[in-house]
């Protein structure tokens, strides 16, 4: 049994999911976001993420957290806060031992969809399907955090069937 924190970063608002797998069972255990208020500045807005995920990482003692890679930003300062607030998140797995895998938005849509331009609604159908949800999850940040802890989950799941 592996426990995965899958997160989908940002400083306004981060998804964050945890997922329990076993051999090619993968079960939401909780998900959601993490929401920072534009009235703060950045520093108290990454203090809000980093106080939720150590609650997070506490709470459920995930072994492993799989985070979405920054990919194509128009906007540079929008790309840094970004950034910043995926700093924060690997600066609790560094606390907490969690080891720390990332995949690009094109990995976790492959994974999910089967194809890497999947569009934001095909995701959070598949997650929908995959994880045996009633709803579709939103906002799509969280779909998004279930989506990379997915997409490692099959990762992982298949480098085991290889070592045998």
């Amino acid at each position: 049994m592996e426990r995965i924190l899958g997160i989908d970063p940002g400083y306004g608002r981060l998804g964050y999911a945890v997922v329990e797998r076993e051999k090619n069972n993968m079960k939401a255990l909780s998900f959601g976001v993490v929401d920072t208020s534009k009235k703060d500045p950045l520093h108290f807005r990454l203090k809000v993420i980093y106080e939720r995920l150590k609650e997070i990482a506490e709470e459920f003692s995930p072994a492993v957290m799989a985070v979405e890679r920054l990919y194509f930003f128009r906007n540079v300062t929008t790309a840094i806060e970004v950034g910043e607030s995926r700093g924060i998140a690997l600066l609790v797995a560094a606390e907490f031992g969690m080891n720390v895998y990332e995949y690009t938005p094109h990995q976790v849509k492959l994974a999910v969809v089967g194809q890497g331009r999947a569009t934001k609604v095909q995701v959070q159908e598949m997650v929908r399907v995959l994880y045996r949800l009633r709803e579709r999850p939103k906002p799509d940040d969280a779909a998004d955090a279930l989506a990379v802890a997915w997409c490692h989950g099959m990762s992982s799941r298949f480098s085991e069937v290889l070592k045998k």
